[in-house]
């Protein structure tokens, strides 16, 4: 747990002459509890105070994923002490709040509900307005809060958990989408692929970490939907010859050895695991860059900004860069301690619709949770 981000209270001198409204933004869509403080100055620069995060892969790695009755109930323990961990640091007190955000979709029902209900409860409570925040406008917002915040308008690659789309946006509230995925998003390929290799939960992280190791050309993996003639994605099909090639490789090592079959992929050699790695991660990045090169002829932008987690991947990042300058389009990313879920990006997000006039915030607290929202249907 810690703070993060590009502006921070005490790199900043405060002026008191301009008015700044703070939000205090909850996340708890998934696995991951997050608590932040932003202030939006009055010319429009964002101002990360403090925030705070606590994962939950520990106690999720011994199912192989997300359980999510233990999730809302670890988020009911964390956040309350989360919440005092952020003020603590930014030195304010829940008085000092103007608003209250919380993410209210998309995400798994019951750990959205307690990240609603706590922010609800604190608003009446203080008699001060909620705000309720989609998870993936957080995550597209929140290069904002970086060293090189982005201008609209820009093209957006999406790449977060069960999410992989293009964005046209234009503005806060103004998105259009180009493409999505048709079946696995993008981190979905990367931690099924790495739950076959036995590199456990979350295996999209310690699938790169061996893809450094590896050869990214040793095995001829497919490119789903790359001359498909759209900007839509599809990794199920990767996914599945991952698969294949793994059992191959186990299949002829036995039958070398001439022992038993054992259908266990991590007995194989370092090496062959690390090249089968390399080529599932290359295959997934060589998708993602080609269709967001595609998507920035098509639209004419000439600004791209990539959020979510699987933004904080090497290899896209340095394909991306690399592809871009020749376009000479500039690329933005969150801060790397930001690519995950967090508070920080709802709070942002909050911040950004107030100040935009695209939201009012409400004093009514009854709540509800939108687990499945699209992004395009936000206004």
């Amino acid at each position: 747990m810690g703070s993060g981000g590009a502006l921070h209270l005490n790199s900043l001198q405060m002026d008191t002459n301009l008015k700044m409204k703070l939000v205090l933004g909850i996340e708890s869509s998934c696995d991951e509890t997050g608590v932040a403080l932003v202030q939006m100055r009055e010319t429009g620069v964002p101002v990360l105070l403090a925030h705070a995060l606590y994962s939950q892969i520990d106690m999720h790695q011994a199912y192989g994923g997300v359980v999510p009755e233990l999730a809302s109930r670890d988020h009911i323990r964390r956040v309350i002490p989360l919440t005092e961990q952020v003020l603590a640091e930014a030195g304010l007190t829940l008085k000092n709040i103007d608003v209250v955000g919380f993410t209210r979709g998309p995400g798994l029902a019951g750990a959205l509900l307690v990240g609603a209900g706590v922010a609800c409860a604190l608003g009446a409570a203080l008699g001060k307005p909620v705000l309720g925040v989609h998870h993936l406008e957080g995550h597209l917002l929140s290069p904002f809060l970086s060293a090189d915040p982005p201008e609209f308008p820009f093209l957006a690659l999406l790449v977060s958990g069960g999410h992989t789309q293009l964005m046209r946006v234009d503005g806060v509230g103004r998105y259009e989408l180009l493409g999505e995925t048709i079946d696995d998003a993008a981190g979905e390929a990367f931690d099924k692929s790495a739950k076959l290799m036995g590199l456990g939960y979350p295996g999209g992280p310690a699938l790169s970490r061996i893809a450094e190791q590896g050869d990214p050309a040793s095995f001829k993996l497919p490119r789903p939907l790359l001359h498909s003639g759209n900007l839509d994605f599809s990794f199920a099909g990767l996914k599945t010859a991952v698969m294949v090639q793994a059992k191959k490789l186990v299949a002829a090592r036995d039958e070398a050895d001439g022992a038993q079959q054992t259908g266990v992929f991590e007995t194989l050699p370092l090496q062959t695991r690390a090249n089968l790695a390399a080529s599932t991660e290359a295959a997934i990045v060589d998708v993602l860059v080609r269709k967001s090169l595609a998507a920035l002829k098509q639209t004419g932008l000439k600004r791209m900004v990539v959020a979510g987690g699987v933004g904080a991947n090497r290899s896209l990042r340095a394909r991306l860069n690399a592809e871009c300058a020749r376009q000479l389009v500039r690329v933005h990313y969150p801060e790397l301690d930001l690519c995950t879920d967090n508070g920080a990006m709802i709070a942002l997000a909050a911040a950004m619709r107030l100040q935009s006039g695209q939201q009012q915030a409400s004093e009514v607290y009854a709540f509800d949770v939108k687990p499945r929202w699209p992004l395009d249907q936000l206004s």
